[in-house]
């Protein structure tokens, strides 16, 4: 039997092995079947980017985690087995075969799920042999002749009539050119990022502009932060594709209750806060940290003193707070 295709390669089962979680666990916290999964994890179903995002934060790891490098052995098949398809199948007549039977469906007058309803077969099946990219049985030929009307003989001595007068041609052309555009890196179609060097590139960016980077979580009385995507959350929507925007765990207590526990804190690093406002203030310069750089801050509520000099106030017990950086606090968000 014909493989099923493999349509988005990707590293999620390595990952999920890795931290020792079962298929049946992932299935289960995100909502999915274990087939689904199983599925997604052999590349031959996708995902859709809530899928994406949800299966990145059961996992706990980076978006840029799940896709695969183009160097990599698996997209390197993946490639090499859409070569060979699209080989075996101008050899074979399959292009020819599956365009003729479209032909003649759209000229019955019948849509996909009915033809592949009167051929006794799943929708996928009946599809891949209308694109020519599954084989077709001699047991099938007879069922996708008499959903049709037709006998086997029938079948084909109208499908090669309908090649010879040239109504096949642009069909197998489309057909054609669908296929050999997963090849071209270059080819938006293609989702194969040369310079990124993901697959999956206009996915990745589009879902990576809905997450923000947890660069903070609290440590005794401060937060320690550092500069890292290593942990992402969801963005709110109206802070989706901000540039600038972080995320840390506050030290609730140290505001009095102020800001709720079990709560996220979004940050806008290019916003300057202003007196009553809450902000993060870090004890270094922040553009000039690494992404190794680990520093000290805490969230503070902005006040002025007598001589107009700006500092942060947190409380429990009581502390005047100043910083090299200040950065304005957009939202609180509940866990």
């Amino acid at each position: 039997m014909a493989q099923e295709e493999i349509i988005f390669p990707n590293n999620i089962r390595n990952i999920r092995a890795a931290k020792g979680m079962k298929m049946t666990e992932l299935a289960r916290r995100a909502n999915l079947s274990l087939s689904a999964v199983s599925k997604i994890e052999k590349g031959v179903r996708r995902l859709n980017q809530k899928q994406l995002l949800n299966v990145c934060t059961i996992l706990g790891c980076k978006l840029s985690d799940i896709f695969i490098h183009e160097s990599d052995s698996v997209a390197q098949n993946w490639q090499n087995e859409i070569k060979r398809r699209l080989t075996d199948n101008e050899d074979s007549g399959l292009k020819i075969f599956g365009s003729g039977l479209r032909k003649i469906r759209q000229r019955s007058e019948k849509t996909i799920a009915k033809a592949a309803k009167d051929a006794k077969m799943t929708l996928s099946v009946y599809h891949k042999i209308e694109v020519g990219q599954r084989e077709v049985y001699e047991n099938e030929i007879d069922v996708l002749a008499n959903a049709f009307g037709y006998t086997a003989s029938e079948l084909f001595d109208e499908i090669a009539k309908l090649y010879k007068a040239g109504e096949l041609t642009k069909q197998i052309n489309k057909v054609k050119e669908r296929v050999k555009s997963v090849l071209e890196p270059v080819n938006p179609m293609s989702g194969l990022d040369i310079n990124g060097g993901l697959y999956g590139a206009q996915l990745y960016d589009n879902a990576r502009k809905k997450l923000v980077p947890v660069f903070g979580k609290p440590a005794g009385k401060a937060i320690k932060l550092k500069k890292s995507d290593e942990t992402m959350i969801i963005a709110p929507t109206t802070l989706e594709g901000h540039k600038g925007i972080y995320a840390v765990i506050p030290n609730s207590k140290r505001l009095g209750g102020f800001v709720p526990e079990s709560s996220y804190v979004f940050v806008d690093s290019n916003a300057t806060p202003n007196v009553g406002d809450l902000a993060v203030c870090i004890n270094s310069d922040f553009d000039k940290l690494s992404s190794e750089d680990v520093v000290n801050a805490q969230i503070v509520v902005v006040r002025q003193d007598a001589h107009g000099k700006i500092f942060g106030h947190v409380s429990n017990p009581d502390e005047k707070v100043s910083g090299k950086t200040m950065h304005k606090v957009v939202m609180i968000v509940m866990q």
